[in-house]
């Protein structure tokens, strides 16, 4: 199983960036998928998830009306789609897969490596 994420990149506060998340060899249509942030020197910490049947969906407090998770199935795709950046939303982005949605990673079952986003002020 590989998970890839990308689209990171540079950007001013008040921008936009798209994170994708590309998965192979999964059924990606059973499969939860989870983004995870890691700030500069601190721990891993829970973004956003999307339920495997695009059921539901679950956000951190601080990037609830900002960011919005999908997917696209026939893709075996997820993305994050990011408005509104804050230098604080600054960080190593990571896609996690598991069967349900959890906010824990500790839940996830594979892991892609990180794609940074930066953000100015």
């Amino acid at each position: 199983v590989q998970l890839q994420a990308s689209g990171g990149g540079v950007v001013q506060a008040g921008g936009s960036l798209r994170l994708s998340c590309a998965a192979s060899g999964v059924t990606f249509n059973r499969y939860s998928i989870g983004w995870f942030r890691r700030h500069p020197g601190k721990e891993r910490e829970f973004v956003a998830a999307i339920a495997w049947n695009e059921g539901s969906s679950v956000y951190a407090d601080s990037v609830k009306g900002r960011f919005t998770i999908s997917r696209d199935d026939a893709q075996n795709t997820a993305y994050l789609q990011m408005n509104s950046l804050k230098p604080e939303d600054t960080g190593v982005y990571y896609c996690g897969a598991t069967i349900s949605v959890a906010t824990w990673e500790n839940e996830y079952d594979y892991w892609g490596k990180g794609t940074l986003v930066t953000v100015s002020s």
